[in-house]
């Protein structure tokens, strides 16, 4: 059996172990100021070392493969685990998974396509996966702060809300403030990241493209790229959750459902 690739990885992987030094030192100065945090660093660091090594290991595989199935497969895995975890976030969202879920497809897959239909993108592992990953993370963020928000702001508005409905306002005309108030919250950091991008910090895409020698001017145009996707996913995926949390906030009567809004 060859084993020269895992001797590779091990070589590899020398200047990572070298830079544990920030993390020892961070531990140490954790425990001085007693603040209870250094097993959970050493976990932190520990876990995404084993996910990112795993998740190199899997990409090496998809990469070298010729099947379209692959990226879909590895798209839909990383949307049914955005899914969960903005579900989690909206826990008193019914079926909030489900939303999310459906709206991070949907946000992601709508600009997804238009990328590859406008040749800004080839279809092929080693550009869609990346891609898919950064706008699936972003809408993962927005979708599950969006419910959240929407949800809370109805609870708390909740004799507003049901006085439009019986002035026979429908749900939309009563939660119509509700909803632009959560979407203004939850787009608002993507929006100033891309309002600061390259004044502030250098963006990972950028980054990583001039540490790998291409030319900066190579490494911006990619960037706006990034930065041009990840607005259109996450405006996308939030708007879609919107509408897909009135029905399980509103009966058929347009009414509210009360339940929904007494659990803390």
């Amino acid at each position: 059996m060859d084993w020269e690739w895992a001797l590779e990885f091990l070589k590899g992987m020398i200047k990572p172990a070298a830079a544990l030094a920030v993390v020892a030192l961070a531990v140490v100065m954790s425990y001085f100021q007693k603040l209870g945090l250094e097993g959970e660093m050493v976990y932190s660091i520990l876990r995404a070392f084993i996910q990112l090594s795993i998740i190199g290991f899997v990409l090496e595989f998809i990469f070298n493969q010729k099947n379209v199935l692959w990226i879909i497969l590895a798209y839909l895995f990383m949307v049914t685990i955005a899914g969960y975890t903005a579900g989690q976030r909206a826990k008193h969202v019914p079926r909030g998974k489900y939303v999310a879920g459906v709206s991070i497809l949907a946000g992601t897959a709508v600009t997804m396509f238009l990328l590859v239909i406008l040749r800004v993108f080839p279809f092929t592992p080693r550009y869609i996966i990346p891609v898919a990953g950064m706008m699936v993370g972003n809408a993962m963020t927005v979708t599950g702060v969006t419910m959240k928000k929407l949800r809370d702001d109805i609870k708390m508005q909740i004799n507003l809300v049901e006085t439009a409905l019986a002035l026979g306002a429908t749900p939309r005309q009563a939660t119509l403030q509700q909803v632009k108030r959560a979407l203004v919250i939850a787009l608002s950091p993507v929006l100033d990241n891309a309002k600061t991008v390259g004044l502030i910090s250098l963006p990972g895409a950028m980054t990583g493209m001039i540490m790998g020698g291409a030319s900066p001017l190579e490494a911006i145009q990619l960037q706006i790229v990034v930065m041009n996707m990840l607005v259109g996913a996450s405006t996308v995926s939030s708007i879609i959750s919107t509408y897909l949390c009135w029905p399980y906030f509103f009966t058929k009567a347009y009414q509210l459902e009360t339940k929904v809004f007494t659990l803390d």
